[in-house]
């Protein structure tokens, strides 16, 4: 359906023309446009390209996202990344198990409705991701891959040979990748500590300008006592032994901010403190994982579906305004036009949806939050 046009062979008094003329006058279904807020508006010729056939690329100082000549009603507002380096095949079968049962609709063990909204959508299998990245040595990245159970992209690596080399029979795991990826680069783990190698390069010592120098390369992992101050990170952990939790979506990061041991690099610290995207600043375990770099596919959140269906494939259901339903479906259905009753906004079962309500107890308060993020609560925010 979005294929390049067929290209017709033009008529006999034209062929002179054409040829005597700019190339080809044809134009691609595919497109790319530049999407910046401050990008002057792109011609027709750059936004159609010379009409070989290849996409044409505006990355310059902005992102590109790709769109399509409007041949049916489903694909006038498609927009997406452009993700040309994804590998176009399958997953690789050993690392996955099918998603199956009441699960795939929302529904808990015993067939009840848990998480509203969820339900249909395309067979898909789950990928097995290590986000703890135990395994220690350099790894080789065979394939970057698109994983339908996340935003971000995955990476299917493999155990590097002592040349740096691709083993076709070495054990293989997917991992979450960083922004910048690609086929054929090499990423390694530090949990379980420093290389004997890369010691003696140091001279038997620690030496924290080399040290981070030679480990600070985007996708390793290191604990989060050893990421230089400044340094974004992502699929931080929240334990010592535990996988990543936090910043694991596409784009997002975290940024190293203090550590306990500042000043002091005979002293292990306890803690590191870093900043969330949300604007909240915790501290978090210094012997916890965390990967260097931002996550991979950052342009999507810039992506159009184009039409509903399209959310149906993604096992997203519609979700229904309460003031559309029955009285008895929720507080502010019922009644005669569009009027929730002259009661104020409530979730289905009654609890207070806008206002500024508290829902959290003060008593048990998250005592890692530094700096909490900033809440509206109930009120707009300031422009500045």
């Amino acid at each position: 359906m979005l294929q390049p046009r067929i290209r017709l062979p033009p008529q006999a008094s034209q062929r002179c023309h054409c040829a005597l003329s700019h190339p080809s006058p044809f134009r691609r279904y595919a497109t790319v446009v530049e999407t910046s807020q401050g990008a002057s508006q792109a011609s027709l010729g750059d936004i159609f390209g010379p009409g070989d056939g290849k996409p044409q690329d505006f990355r310059a100082g902005t992102f590109a996202l790709r769109t399509y000549k409007p041949r049916t009603p489903g694909v006038r507002h498609l927009i997406r990344p452009i993700n040309d380096h994804l590998w176009k095949g399958g997953p690789f079968k050993r690392l996955t198990f099918p998603k199956k049962g009441h699960g795939k609709g929302g529904r808990n063990n015993t067939g009840q409705v848990t998480v509203r909204h969820h339900g249909g959508g395309h067979k898909r299998r789950i990928r097995t991701v290590d986000f703890q990245r135990l395994s220690k040595g350099k790894h080789f990245v065979e394939r970057i891959e698109y994983d339908p159970g996340r935003s971000a992209h995955i990476a299917l690596v493999s155990k590097a040979t002592k040349d740096d080399k691709f083993d076709p029979a070495a054990h293989k795991s997917y991992i979450l990748a960083a922004e910048g990826l690609r086929e054929g680069d090499i990423v390694e783990s530090f949990l379980s500590g420093i290389p004997e190698d890369l010691m003696a390069s140091m001279g038997g010592a620690v030496d924290p300008g080399m040290l981070a120098a030679r480990t600070t390369s985007r996708g390793n992992c290191l604990p989060l006592r050893m990421v230089p101050i400044g340094t974004s990170v992502f699929n931080v952990g929240m334990a010592p032994k535990g996988p990543g939790k936090l910043c694991r979506s596409a784009g997002t990061f975290a940024t190293v901010v203090a550590k306990d041991n500042e000043g002091k690099p005979d002293v292990e610290g306890k803690y590191v403190t870093v900043r969330l995207q949300s604007g909240e600043v915790r501290k978090i375990s210094s012997n916890a994982c965390a990967t260097i770099g931002v996550a991979s596919n950052p342009d999507y959140q810039h992506r159009q579906l184009g039409k509903a269906g399209r959310s149906r494939w993604l096992n997203i259901r519609p979700t229904v305004r309460g003031v559309a339903m029955n009285a008895s479906d929720h507080p502010h259905g019922g009644g005669r036009g569009k009027s929730k009753g002259n009661v104020h906004p409530v979730s289905p079962w009654g609890l207070p949806a806008k206002s500024g309500y508290k829902t959290r107890n003060r008593r048990k308060s998250n005592k890692h939050v530094v700096q909490p993020r900033v809440r509206n609560q109930g009120k707009r925010r300031k422009t500045k």
